[in-house]
């Protein structure tokens, strides 16, 4: 009688071998890509499925090593973890078949919401402003659920407060820059006693080499781009840089993307804010992951060509990061997870990241959204809704919108 396979073996030899093709990869990701409502953390929920439970291309140790890692680096973290599991299944192309499988249905969704609203003024369309109201429920209902989790103590809570603060007074880039290495610093003064969580071994197929050359490109591109922009005067240029400071940048999620894409893109002119807020509230409605929204702007700062070629470049930029990182970092792992250091750092970082969506639930959100009290009713409802009801986010959108549409008329 044979004996059963383990799978983590099962997963090794096949990873290695003929059969864990990138296009089986690609198949998977984008049934995934299609059907994965409900967030980062429903994608991980969907991603055991199947990946783990039904395909059993990993076992559930080495999945739980990839969603820890993941959560511990900036970035898409459900994407980062289908990219880790592409990887261990066909190397380096199964990492990029898993990204466009899972990222591309929701970003030809978003470049198509980008085409049909084009000329339309969100202020003076019902329905679009209402999916600008829907954007006030989904960021406090983040800012409540992130909050909870990460700033829960009176240190934790401080540092959210004093990055709030500092996003608020002033209002760049940079202070949020500045608002996360902050709340870094602090984590690792104050946090450096508390017990790690450090889990069991994980495996990758990628070399250290490769993994330290990954790292040095990811910093290499987010030191060298600002400065090579203060020479190249070109717009394209411009929103490749700031769409990947964006993705290097985002700890806790992929709603605290969107201060970060609002100070690219709506100080400098290419949109205003209630353009930004209208396809931020549409990406709520799609499947995949919430960075997809970058492909809504890429097309409508550069509608030229249907706007293709202005969403591909903004999507490449902002997800590039997540794919060095997870690359980079893969091999190192587990040596610098079990650093106290680094998960003292990271918790302040996410305490850091609590505060600066709670500067962008008042701006850009609330004073682009809330601009009369039936405004405020509408927001109040469909928070209800996400929170209390838990229904879907893209439920919750049509909900919202159509009663924007339906009250204008009264």
């Amino acid at each position: 009688m044979r004996e059963p396979r383990q799978h983590g073996d099962e997963a090794g030899r096949t990873r290695r071998g003929s059969a864990a093709s990138a296009l089986e990869v690609l198949g998977a990701a984008t049934k995934l890509g299609l059907t994965s409502f409900g967030g980062p953390i429903a994608h991980v929920g969907y991603f055991l499925d199947e990946y783990v439970k039904r395909r059993k291309w990993i076992d559930e140790q080495s999945f739980a090593d990839l969603v820890a890692l993941c959560q511990f680096l900036p970035g898409p973290a459900s994407s980062q973890v289908g990219i880790a599991i592409g990887i261990h299944r066909a190397g380096l192309l199964g990492g990029l078949a898993a990204w466009v499988g899972f990222t591309f249905p929701s970003a030809i969704a978003m470049w198509a919401v980008a085409m049909a609203v084009r000329g339309i003024d969100p202020q003076h369309a019902a329905w679009l402003h209402g999916l600008i109201v829907v954007a006030v429920a989904v960021v406090a209902q983040a800012v409540w659920s992130l909050a909870r989790n990460f700033a829960g103590r009176v240190s934790t809570g401080t540092i959210a407060i004093v990055a709030a603060i500092l996003v608020l007074l002033v209002p760049s880039a940079y202070a949020q820059v500045i608002a996360i290495a902050g709340g870094g610093l602090a984590g690792w003064l104050l946090f450096r006693k508390d017990p790690g969580g450090a889990r069991g071994a994980s495996s990758t197929s990628i070399s250290r080499a490769l993994g330290l050359a990954s790292l040095v490109a990811f910093f290499a591109l987010l030191a060298g781009l600002p400065v090579a922009g203060q020479f190249i005067r070109n717009k394209w240029f411009d929103m490749f840089e700031g769409f990947y400071r964006a993705g290097s940048l985002v700890f806790g999620g992929g709603h605290v993307v969107l201060p970060l894409l609002q100070t690219v893109v709506v100080p400098t002119g290419w949109m205003t804010n209630g353009e930004f807020l209208a396809g931020y509230g549409a990406a709520q409605a799609v499947p995949g992951p919430l960075f997809t929204f970058s492909a809504y702007l890429g097309a409508t700062i550069f509608p030229l060509a249907r706007g293709a070629p202005g969403a591909l470049v903004a999507l490449g930029a902002i997800f590039l990061p997540a794919f060095l990182l997870v690359v980079g970092v893969l091999p190192f792992w587990d040596a610098l997870r079990a650093r106290p250091a680094i998960q003292a750092a990271l918790k302040g970082v996410n305490a850091s990241v609590v505060g600066i969506l709670l500067a962008a639930l008042y701006n850009p959100v609330w004073v682009s959204a809330i601009l009369r009290p039936l405004d405020l009713a509408l927001a109040l409802a469909a928070f209800g809704l996400l929170v209390l009801w838990k229904l879907p986010p893209w439920i919750v959108v049509i909900i919202t919108a159509g009663a924007a549409f339906g009250v204008s008329f009264l």
